[in-house]
């Protein structure tokens, strides 16, 4: 029989691409995963990887064993949740990695509601954005995770990961109140009006920041950018410092000094999608199932 370990390693290949990729998932060195893929072609005694330079690559045989690795896996994590749905009250344990801006308006809620409603489980937290997130889920590091992506950016799939949408939370624009066209705050704004103010905007290498300058170029300019940083609160300090513009995530305005006032926008494209991410064959085990329920709960009535 051909060693489990050793066809998880290829799997993750075909999944990740790079050996690098596979050692940091798995913790070890990228070495030993060599080692160990030279070993599963002595198992099968077939060529299942192309060595080229420092680049390696699947053989048409490597990726039909990867497809039907993904395939065994799949059918065992099935397997393994029928044994336990329904026989298993949650319990123990349970890791959640979660984006910063989430942490107070979502993760806290929701460890109190879990918690309180399934007194033998724990909810973990960890901080993390979500490509640390989902490869912290795949390391299983982490059980579940919160994440986003942006509308206007293109996101790349997560191979074994499930992901589950929950809501939209769209971005809004942080003005001050007492500017000459002030208008009802729900009164949209259009991009375009806000092309000769000076800007805060998180740094372009973040989705935050690329789907802000993404949005500005749609709309015909480039931001005047004056300050540059992740944190939101501090985007809402300067800004109301400042008198300058800044564009977040809704559930990220709260606070908001008496100065500014949060504005929706005329673009509807400006917006990310807020969702749990959770490792396939997963769903059903009871600790997720339940952390899972509360936070679709938590979708459902937040306005």
């Amino acid at each position: 029989m051909l060693d489990v370990r050793r066809l998880i390693l290829l799997h993750d290949l075909a999944a990740h691409g790079t050996v690098t990729a596979v050692a940091e998932l798995h913790g070890v060195t990228p070495s030993a995963v060599s080692q160990q893929l030279r070993l599963l072609e002595d198992e099968t005694r077939s060529r299942l990887l192309e060595r080229t330079g420092r680049s390696i690559h699947l053989t048409a045989a490597g990726h039909q064993l990867a497809e039907d690795t993904g395939k065994v896996l799949a059918v065992l994590a099935q397997a393994e949740n029928r044994l336990h749905a329904g026989t298993e009250k949650p319990a123990g344990p349970l890791r959640l990695a979660c984006f910063p801006s989430a942490l107070a308006p979502m993760a806290a809620p929701l460890a109190a509601a879990v918690e309180e409603t399934h007194e033998n489980l724990r909810l973990h937290i960890t901080e993390a954005e979500p490509e640390t997130a989902v490869r912290l889920l795949l390391q299983r590091r982490a059980d579940i995770a919160l994440v986003y992506h942006y509308a206007n950016l293109a996101t790349a799939p997560h191979p074994g990961v499930e992901i589950r949408h929950l809501r939209t939370d769209p971005l809004v624009a942080l003005l001050p109140k007492d500017q000459p066209d002030a208008r009802p705050a729900d009164d949209p704004v259009d991009l375009r009006e806000l092309a000769d103010t000076s800007w805060i905007i998180a740094p372009p290498h973040t989705d935050c920041g690329a789907a802000v300058l993404q949005a500005c170029r749609s709309g015909g300019f480039t931001p005047q950018v004056r300050h540059t940083c992740t944190d939101f609160s501090a985007m809402i300090a300067l800004a109301a410092s400042g008198r300058h513009t800044v564009l977040l995530p809704r559930m990220a305005a709260v606070g908001l000094p008496p100065t500014l006032a949060a504005r929706p926008v005329a673009d509807d494209t400006l917006s990310r999608t807020i969702a749990v991410a959770i490792r396939h064959g997963t769903a059903n085990e009871p600790a997720i199932a339940a952390c899972l329920t509360a936070l679709q709960e938590w979708a459902d009535n937040v306005p």
